[in-house]
């Protein structure tokens, strides 16, 4: 996946923004524009680096006059202690990127992180692991792109990407079946409609009507491996909610389709990353 720069920068630019506002009152009034140092970024645990690329714009943004040697790509295994980049130059911009350019690189990498850990539980199933639109507003498409660097894969983008109808669309309209026809007659003929159900008499007449995807709400493995069966390959099927690590494999083993978890972006645990800056004698120069 490669985003828009243009992306990447509006995310960067309101980070600053909020992270300096005017000055950086403690790097603005203590260091000269002139001084230079060099700092590295070193991994705390173990995990996957994601968001280096993200990490290296932000010094530019936030003044240039940086080198950036990333030592780690993303996608990267890495270790407690491990160096994952190295830079040098401007000691200000150093200063006024470090926490933007952490924060977005210790998310990332957080994200990518459990995706491969949840990648990783369910090999040797026919299930992928998929994210969902419970995203942190405005960084949707990096936290997306997160999750396939950890091998995941991405569900919709937005509500253009698919009609889904969820519980709350089918009790509105009134049922599955008037909601499906009712939805065939308007959208194109490139639009998929995903429908989600929370019981096997749902299921069953979600499959009467042909919808090429199916989600399993909150159902028990015992219940969604009878969903396996009576579908039959008919339709794809998805299981969502209350999906963690400690039972993805059992919910795998049933033989969904597809598992959709919004932990992988709504609530992960960023990667402990710190940049560390060597000391170079400042005081000696003030």
């Amino acid at each position: 996946m490669k985003l828009l720069q243009c992306y990447i920068d509006n995310i960067i630019t309101t980070a600053l923004t909020e992270d300096i506002n005017y000055i950086d009152a403690a790097a603005d009034n203590l260091i000269p524009e002139e001084h230079k140092s060099s700092a590295f970024y070193v991994a705390k645990a173990s995990g996957i680096v994601c968001g280096i690329e993200v990490a290296k714009r932000v010094f530019d943004l936030a003044g240039g006059g940086v080198e950036f040697n990333i030592i780690k790509k993303d996608g990267d295994e890495v270790a407690a202690g491990d160096i994952i980049a190295e830079m040098s130059g401007s000691t200000l911009t150093l200063l006024k990127g470090e926490r933007t350019a952490l924060n977005l690189l210790q998310h990332m990498s957080g994200i990518a992180s459990a995706a491969h850990r949840c990648v990783k539980l369910v090999e040797g199933t026919n299930a992928s692991v998929t994210d969902t639109r419970k995203t942190l507003p405005g960084l949707r498409a990096l936290q997306k792109y997160a999750v396939t660097v950890g091998g995941g894969k991405n569900h919709r983008f937005n509500l253009s990407d698919a009609a889904m109808l969820k519980d709350n669309h089918i009790d509105a309209y009134g049922g599955i079946t008037a909601a499906v026809s009712a939805l065939r007659e308007k959208i194109g003929h490139t639009i998929k409609i995903e429908v989600e159900v929370r019981t096997l008499d749902e299921l069953r007449e979600a499959l009467e009507n042909n919808v090429e995807i199916i989600m399993l709400d909150n159902m028990s493995c015992a219940e969604m491996k009878q969903a396996v069966e009576i579908t039959s390959g008919r339709a794809l099927l998805e299981a969502s909610g209350n999906v963690i690590e400690e039972n993805i494999r059992a919910v795998a083993e049933t033989g969904v389709d597809i598992i959709s978890l919004g932990a992988l972006t709504h609530s992960v645990k960023c990667f402990d990353v710190s940049m560390k800056i060597k000391n170079n004698g400042m005081a000696k120069k003030i």
